[in-house]
């Protein structure tokens, strides 16, 4: 069956140098208005223990332009500026539901600048797309098409810290169902190989990051010799963000390609519910994983599961994939990084990687098959366990022979 679904297409694009002039003093302002409501914000709680909303934020935003010293914020599109204060309130939601930290100030350097038009503050026509302020359509570069008939109901316009312009058109798409399939797959990540099938199939980790070391390395030398608040030295810092968006792009196109594989191949996919953020805390291993990006790769398999009706798995965290016979079912005690091939008391013989994926497999369709959910829960039964990781426990007993 089909499903009708909000998608963002992302291009790149060459403004004018008005165009540039514009954007660049709108991106300016965004972050003016975002940081300042932050800052209210955050007075208002800390000294008259009062919080400020959405609405009160925009009424201050009014009055900012009424002062000389903030005057220039109406020679922008207003749209952009209260988008910027509706992202705030949703940062502070995010907050106050403990799904995210305290909202932070926008820096001029480390922050991406970008700006969003709502449907009334752009002009789509024909294919051209142009927004307020402006005169001209954006050069877009079409690298591929919209659906058709698909007409954007928000734009984001941004540029990288490489210098490059883009811009991303949020549509409605239809996506087909892929053909039904009884296959399921177990997935291992890794750092020597990416990712490690119940198959048995190995992905080898393409490690875009270690290729271009050394231009990275050049780049950053060059970066340390110029005179800061140079000319010389924003262009060797540009060069430097060049380079990492090489290795970006390269990345994620290759996540993307093996996502969409294992996607289209599986009814069911299977995967484990890795704490990447605690696992970088190891400093030997830290650029590997960074540079391997699991986290993305979760990412695009659970939004392409959800576009393709297929069921996406998470085993607990917990679940020790690695050390657990496939075969009798018993868990060793202790499995050094280095040992890739072990044997097991039963006679049995299992490369490491191979044997967590089938048993990540087996753990998913049995836990599946329970009724119980496998995500990490933190509500406990009288047992002190979590229900998940009691089914996982049950099903391991009998259930993961292979």
């Amino acid at each position: 069956m089909a499903r009708q679904v909000r998608r963002a297409f992302k291009y790149r694009f060459y403004p004018t140098e008005e165009q540039a002039a514009e954007l660049s003093r709108t991106f300016g302002c965004v972050r003016l208005v975002y940081n300042k409501a932050l800052e209210e914000r955050t007075r208002a709680w800390h000294v008259e223990r009062r919080r400020i909303s959405y609405t009160q934020s925009s009424a201050l935003l009014t009055q900012w332009k009424k002062t000389r010293e903030f005057a220039f914020l109406a020679e922008v599109s207003c749209v952009p500026l209260q988008q910027a204060l509706r992202h705030l309130q949703m940062a502070f939601t995010n907050f106050f539901a403990k799904r995210a930290a305290y909202p932070r100030f926008k820096s001029r350097k480390r922050s991406r600048a970008s700006a969003e038009y709502t449907r009334s503050a752009f002009t789509w026509r024909d294919g051209h797309l142009t927004l307020a302020k402006m005169t001209a359509p954006l050069d877009i570069r079409w690298s591929r098409p919209l659906p058709q008939g698909a007409e954007p109901s928000t734009v984001t316009v941004s540029r990288d810290s490489a210098g490059r312009w883009f811009v991303s058109l949020l549509c409605k798409d239809i996506i087909p169902a892929a053909p039904a399939t009884e296959s399921a797959v177990g997935i291992d990540a890794g750092i020597t190989s990416l990712v490690v099938l119940s198959s048995g199939e190995k992905v080898d980790n393409p490690r875009h990051e270690r290729r271009d070391r050394a231009r990275l390395a050049k780049a950053q030398r060059d970066l340390s010799r110029k005179a800061p608040g140079s000319a010389n030295r924003d262009k060797a810092r540009r060069r430097v963000a060049q380079v990492h968006a090489r290795i970006a792009d390269r990345r994620r196109d290759f996540l993307h390609k093996v996502s969409t594989r294992l996607v289209r191949e599986n009814q069911t996919v299977v995967i484990e519910d890795l704490t990447v953020g605690n696992m970088l805390k190891n400093r030997k291993l830290a650029r590997a994983m960074s540079d391997a990006a699991w986290r993305e790769l979760r990412s695009m398999l659970e939004y392409k599961c959800a576009w393709y009706g297929r069921d996406l798995v998470v085993v607990d965290r917990w679940f020790p994939s690695t050390k657990l016979c496939g075969t009798c079912g018993t868990v060793r005690a202790k499995l050094p990084l280095d040992l890739r091939e072990w044997t097991c008391e039963c006679g049995a013989v299992h490369d490491r990687d191979v044997n967590a994926a089938r048993n990540i497999l087996a753990a998913g369709l049995a836990v599946t098959a329970c009724g119980d959910g496998v995500r990490p829960q933190r509500d406990t039964s009288r047992t002190g366990r979590s229900s998940a990781k009691q089914e996982t426990r049950r099903a391991t007993a009998g259930a993961l022979r292979l």
